[in-house]
């Protein structure tokens, strides 16, 4: 039986997490908040199955056999009732590797790319690493604590900036959407008008509450490209595990070039079974980690509402990202770090990095112990109400 209430020992595990606060500046005794990276153990039943991948001692030059595209496209089928063609599935070690290689792909150096701020900053990153532009249509806030997209914002950008790709983040980090359907028909309805190619980094799309993810090949029948991956879901980014679902032969040949280019051939086996253990037998965990986690939502968010009631929580409907306006308190973005991170002695992630829009705002990542995510609340209590 799972207990996540239990926090396992994490440092000196090589946890970026956890391991690494004096490197990047913290106080070493700083509560760990940042990095979407989950403080939850895999059930017995999982592990045991991956040390089988150890069992056999070899660990050469690998390539998925039929039983890792069987558990994917069961997976997504199962799940999602999306229905995936295996000859445009390739595999990789990681999301944004992926998107930086279709960037490659579909573009040329200064050719404008499209996102929606505040988002997953190493968006921005990849777009200006690849010497494209970045183009930006915020996101709207609105009363009900949630998001949406300005349609007239977007389509007036692709027009202004020539937008050749249009990066889009679905389950949205860190706001916590999850896109619905007539929302997503009206981007695809955008990108056709304009000759768009939508690159859509689904990788939260495990972690929906209370609705059904929609990806957006339910709304696109070409023109698109999916990277996403269990990793996420199971915790297991350092096992490289990711893959991309590319449905257009010409692209999907560029793309493979892309890896020719920067030198990556086959992946690494522990990765390649572990996404075929997990999609295959991880159906329950995932069931009994969303709760403990969405619980944790429902519990932050009462607990601000009458400990912190100027904090004002966004609503979350997907990840494990929650996204907080501290703008109420009218502290610069640095001070507010200061705060958090040197009196409350709390690490996540400031707002601003996300973009303009992010200014004021803190993501908290919620995978952990309800204990740990407690003392790190008032922690911050405590410090925000003797400023």
């Amino acid at each position: 039986m799972n207990n996540f209430d239990i926090l396992p020992e994490r440092h000196g595990t090589n946890s970026l997490k956890w391991d690494f606060a004096k490197e990047r500046g913290k106080n070493k005794d700083i509560l760990p908040l940042w990095v979407a990276d989950m403080d939850f153990r895999l059930p017995d039943e999982i592990l045991n199955k991956f040390k089988s991948i150890f069992d056999q001692g070899i660990f050469g030059y690998s390539e998925p056999l039929d039983s890792y595209y069987d558990a994917l496209i069961n997976w997504n089928k199962r799940h999602y009732d999306l229905d995936l063609d295996r000859k445009y599935i390739i595999n990789g070690c990681g999301v944004v590797f992926s998107i930086a290689n279709l960037i490659r792909a579909l573009t040329k150096e200064n050719d404008a790319i499209l996102i929606n701020e505040p988002v997953y900053y190493p968006f921005k990153e990849t777009i200006l690493a690849n010497n494209r532009r970045v183009a930006i249509a915020e996101l709207k806030p609105n009363k009900d604590n949630k998001y949406y997209f300005d349609y007239d914002l977007i389509e007036k950008k692709i027009i202004e900036d020539n937008v050749k790709i249009y990066l889009l983040c679905n389950p949205h980090n860190p706001v916590g959407r999850a896109w619905d359907r007539s929302e997503l028909e009206k981007i695809a309805e955008i990108a056709k008008r304009h000759n768009v190619f939508v690159i859509s980094d689904e990788i939260h799309e495990d972690f929906v509450y209370n609705k059904k993810f929609v990806s957006i090949g339910k709304v696109m029948d070409k023109g698109y490209a999916i990277c996403t991956a269990p990793s996420k879901t199971f915790n297991i980014p350092g096992l490289h595990s990711a893959y991309s679902y590319i449905p257009d032969d010409k692209l999907l040949n560029d793309y493979k070039k892309e890896l020719v280019r920067v030198g990556y051939s086959q992946s690494n086996i522990v990765g390649i079974k572990a996404l075929e253990i997990v999609y295959n037998y991880g159906d329950k965990w995932l069931k009994d980690v969303k709760e403990y986690i969405y619980n944790n939502y429902l519990f932050m968010k009462e607990y601000l509402r009458i400990n912190l009631p100027l904090a004002k929580v966004t609503e979350l409907e997907a990840t494990y990202l929650v996204w907080v306006d501290f703008s109420a308190y009218n502290l610069s973005d640095r001070r507010l770090k200061e705060i958090i991170e040197d009196k409350a002695l709390v690490w996540l992630d400031g707002g601003i990095i996300f973009g303009r829009s992010g200014s004021g705002f803190e993501r908290f990542n919620i995978a952990t112990t309800r204990s740990l995510l407690k003392e790190a609340l008032d922690r911050i209590i405590r410090a925000l109400n003797e400023v």
